[in-house]
């Protein structure tokens, strides 16, 4: 890469970078990490354990927060000092060396700047995804555990805690639903944008004349409620079933009646949970899961009804917003996005942060589009 080139793109890194700092302002983020060092160190601060927790959870999100910035500008400040150094000394190896530098800077410089997109009254918190086999018969259920498979995977690769809370297992092979958790900073904001209708297509390996089969699976990502954010559900409006969980094929894995089934008797939504050991603990869990969707479905029809009273009613979402191709052709494509990649393995081995940026900043602009 030429001299001139290479200080282009520094140039517009910076540039960047200088946006980045602008959304994340870290002189309030700075006055915010005093005033909690402050609350931390006060010698009643875990007589409240739920308020000592939000707080010191809040300190270690602003303190990696304004160290990621940070040391995004000093690795920027320093490669451009490299360049010039490999430049005045002719320096072969120190030049590839300030390129590879470059190249990661680039990227990581990129991924915060899709963070700072995040901004929705949820992004913050941690999500609920379920998935649900949808037309397509066996090839569907098979279609819902490739794709548990494929986030499972790709919060592995991150390094996010996930937890399986219920699974419903079809009879022949695949799942007819699944419901799992992740936790991470911005897990809902940034998996929200994968939610919607998923399509596989692909010679079925459950058909033994080797037809090609479309199938659809249902993903829904919900963030994961506080208990600041007052749900109120009260016993009238719930009907709780228990049940004994079970394994594939029916197999029993629990010889109590501890599953639990919630449903929500005005709206109809129904959580399932059998994850945990005991049936109280199953009915808490479902519960909150409940009331995760009541507080979107809420924030769902608030949306509404701001852009009814607008005059201009969209619908942001399609019934299908990807499409996984591996026969005739190996191709995975966004069809909100148009992003696309040619090794659907590599997708369904959780590679999916290409599509995930580009649903992010897709978001922003319909919604910078529906502002206007």
């Amino acid at each position: 890469m030429a001299a001139l080139d290479i200080q282009a793109e520094i140039a517009e890194l910076d540039r960047s970078l200088s946006s980045i700092e602008a959304v994340v302002d870290p002189d309030a983020k700075r006055a915010e990490i005093a005033e909690l060092s402050e609350a931390v160190s006060a010698p009643d601060l875990w007589d409240d354990p739920d308020n000592a927790q939000k707080v010191t959870s809040r300190l270690s999100a602003l303190n990696s927060e304004l160290d990621r910035v940070g040391n995004l500008r000093t690795r920027l400040d320093d490669v451009g000092i490299m360049v010039e150094l490999a430049a005045e000394e002719e320096d072969a190896s120190a030049h590839a060396e300030a390129l590879g530098e470059l190249a990661s800077l680039r990227s990581d410089i990129e991924a915060l700047e899709v963070r700072t997109l995040l901004s929705g009254e949820f992004d913050e918190r941690d999500a609920v995804i379920s998935i649900r086999a949808g037309a397509g018969g066996v090839d569907a259920a098979d279609f819902a555990e490739m794709l548990l498979r494929m986030y499972l995977r790709w919060a592995e690769r991150h390094g996010y805690a996930t937890k399986v809370m219920d699974t419903s297992y079809a009879e022949e092979a695949g799942l007819k639903s699944v419901t799992f958790e992740v936790s991470a900073p911005f897990a809902y904001g940034t998996l929200s944008v994968e939610g919607g209708t998923h399509r596989l297509v692909r010679i079925s390996p459950f058909d033994n004349q080797g037809r090609r089969q479309t199938s659809f699976a249902a993903v829904e990502v919900i963030p994961l409620i506080e208990t600041t954010d007052h749900i109120d559900v009260p016993e009238a409006d719930i009907r709780v079933d228990v049940f004994r969980s079970s394994g594939p094929g029916g197999q029993s894995v629990n010889t109590t009646d501890s599953a639990v089934r919630i449903t929500h008797l005005p709206t109809g939504l129904v959580v399932s949970m059998q994850d945990e050991k005991s049936q109280i603990q199953n009915r808490a869990a479902a519960l909150r899961v409940l009331q995760s969707r009541l507080l979107l479905l809420k924030k769902q029809e608030e949306d509404a009804k701001k852009k009814e009273l607008a005059g201009d009613v969209k619908a942001s979402w399609g019934d299908q917003m990807r499409s996984y191709v591996l026969n005739p052709y190996q191709m995975v494509k966004d069809l909100r996005t148009n992003h696309e990649v040619g090794n659907p393995d590599a997708v369904f081995d959780g590679d999916i942060d290409g599509f995930i940026d580009a649903g992010i900043r897709w978001r922003k602009q319909v919604e910078l589009g529906d502002a206007e």
